[in-house]
């Protein structure tokens, strides 16, 4: 096999410390192993002006010997083991199998030249080892078997044991254990458990660019323990724009969106008023819950969405699991509201009666949700639990709503859950894990006595897109070329994207909410249509329709769309 030796370094290169420009694609950066601007796997000897990642010389191709998988001779069996269990991967980790299966197994390298790794146990291939996607699914089992003695009742289990066997991976490891580790399993002739579920995710990017540990560029584990945010809310934002079916980005500005208004505003405002008003008004002590038409319609949309969610979870479907939980925690909110049990619980005795029902079944309802919440933020259950004084642990779900907390149950003392995220707070860890990033931020062209490092509050920001406006018009009026006015334009659509986005930090909107003024706006442009008003009338109600839009698009993490589609004029005859 031929392989890429530095001789300046004088050692065979491992597949990442090689670079060069991709022959599929042509980036760049591609590494030896896979292009990160296609996803392609390449081979090292493939790449486009190669060179080595430590001394940036050229590295020379040499012939040695290496150890192969024969996959052709298995590909009948692995194709007839895809087509009967692919049905429960996700979508990507199907196609990318079949594009494999497609194109016809080739034989795969699975040694290295190299002086670390694990040793190939073979008297001619001593001074070599193996490729790490061939031996790191075995340590699935290694590692079972050093957790308990009995593993092989997992790995190898007898015939009326059924094992349900899920994996989680980005879409680039999907061929090592869809086609490359069950090969191996198959060529063993023994009954070792396959995989049942194959959940790949598209690409999780960092702002406007691509995670790159070795490029400086994103936010990673030792980072994040240091900014001062709780992991549970990493862990919740991570989960929410999880890049189950395309790709995303991870966004400090919208991350500060989530938390103020979905953990802030919606589930931990339901929670912290439940339990405040049971303490001030019923000592701690659960009351007696008498169920009327209310209650029993608040508990069928609750039953729907638990239902949904176990579904979810069963797909591992964890994103929209995870807005199902927000889904019963605005039920909460809005039952509340409608309740009104600070208004009930001073009128007469059977009103009183009808707080304690209301709030008897609100804390009920936040018991629930610190169950449904333990796979995604379990630091925050442990929270919630000392609060109603119970361990959450000992509960299960049902597919149907449950009373976890009996009437005469004594909860803890209740504390609110999540703080607000300034933007200011934004503005500073945007710039503090720019990374590369922060050469970008040099090429903005910015109005004379603008600094954005400055600028952290919505107030300045307005003030400085005036100031970048100013600039924008006296340079046209003044009959500048488009090469010198077009960068301040560019850099002055940024800020007003920035601007958006500080503003949904500091005052944020419920995606419900904001859908439902959507709805109530669209109607009233449609009645204005319908009516033929002035353009004049029309026009503020449209520009106020777009506006709701592009918020909704912010907050769901989308692309915004920009302005209306322009009608094609019809063709004269």
């Amino acid at each position: 096999m031929e392989q890429l030796l530095c001789e300046n370094c004088d050692r065979f290169l491992a597949d990442r410390f090689v670079e060069g420009t991709c022959p599929l694609c042509k980036y760049e950066d591609a590494r030896g192993d896979q292009c990160d601007g296609c996803g392609h796997l390449i081979n090292a000897t493939e790449l486009i002006k190669p060179r080595c990642k430590v001394c940036q010389n050229t590295p020379v191709v040499r012939s040695s010997q290496q150890l192969f998988l024969n996959l052709p001779k298995v590909e009948a069996k692995l194709n007839d083991w895809v087509d009967k269990s692919g049905d429960d991967w996700s979508y990507n980790a199907k196609v990318i199998t079949k594009a494999w299966l497609k194109d016809g197994l080739k034989e795969r390298c699975i040694t290295r030249d190299l002086k670390w790794g694990i040793p190939v146990p073979l008297e001619d291939f001593k001074s070599k080892v193996f490729y790490v996607w061939f031996d790191a699914p075995i340590g699935y089992m290694s590692m079972s078997a050093v957790y308990t003695p009995e593993w092989r009742k997992w790995w190898q289990p007898e015939d009326d044991t059924k094992i349900t066997y899920y994996q989680f991976m980005a879409k680039d490891n999907v061929p090592f254990h869809s086609v490359m580790f069950p090969v191996c399993l198959f060529s063993t002739e023994r009954n070792y458990t396959m995989v049942n579920h194959i959940m790949a995710t598209e690409y999780l990017n960092y702002e406007d660019g691509k995670f790159s540990k070795s490029r400086g560029i994103g936010v990673f584990g030792n980072d994040a323990q240091d900014t001062g945010l709780p992991a549970d809310v990493f862990r919740f934002y991570l989960l929410f724009v999880r890049p189950e079916s395309q790709d995303s980005s991870f966004s400090w500005a919208d991350l500060a969106t989530k938390n103020n208004s979905e953990l802030l505003n919606n589930l931990g405002n339901f929670c912290n008023r439940a339990l405040s008003f049971l303490e001030k008004f019923f000592d701690c002590v659960i009351p007696e819950i008498q169920l009327e038409n209310d209650e029993l319609t608040l508990l069928a949309l609750v039953t729907r969405d638990l239902k949904e969610y176990i579904n979810m979870l069963d797909k591992a479907k964890l994103r929209d699991g995870l807005r199902l939980i927000l889904s019963i925690s605005r039920h909460g909110n809005q039952y509340m509201q409608f309740q009104k049990p600070w208004v009930l619980i001073k009128g007469s005795n059977e009103e009183k009666i009808r707080a304690g029902t209301v709030i008897g079944l609100s804390c009920n309802l936040v018991c629930l949700l610190a169950v449904m919440l333990q796979p995604y933020m379990p630091q925050t259950v442990d929270i919630i639990g000392k609060q109603l004084n119970i361990d959450i642990s000992t509960f299960l779900l049902n597919n149907f709503v449950s009373v976890f907390l009996p009437s005469g149950h004594k909860i803890g003392k209740p504390a609110p859950l999540f703080e607000k995220i300034d933007p200011s707070v934004v503005n500073q860890l945007k710039s503090r894990f720019a990374g590369k990033q922060k050469s970008q931020e040099k090429e903005l062209t910015m109005a004379a006595g603008l600094d954005l490092k400055q600028i952290t509050t919505v107030e300045q920001m307005e003030e400085a897109i005036f100031k970048q406006g100013d600039t924008v018009r006296q340079l046209k009026q003044s009959g500048a070329q488009k090469s010198e006015w077009e960068p301040y334009v560019k850099t002055l659509l940024e800020m007003k994207k920035s601007l958006e986005q500080m503003k949904l930090a500091s005052n944020p909107i419920s995606i419900d909410d904001l859908e439902e003024e959507i709805s109530k706006q669209g109607d009233k442009v449609r009645k204005l249509k319908e009516a033929k008003v002035e353009k004049s009338e029309l026009q503020p109600e449209i520009d106020l329709l777009l506006q709701l839009k592009s918020k909704l698009s912010i907050s769901k993490g989308v692309p915004v769309e920009n302005g209306q589609k322009k009608k094609q004029k019809p063709t004269k005859k």
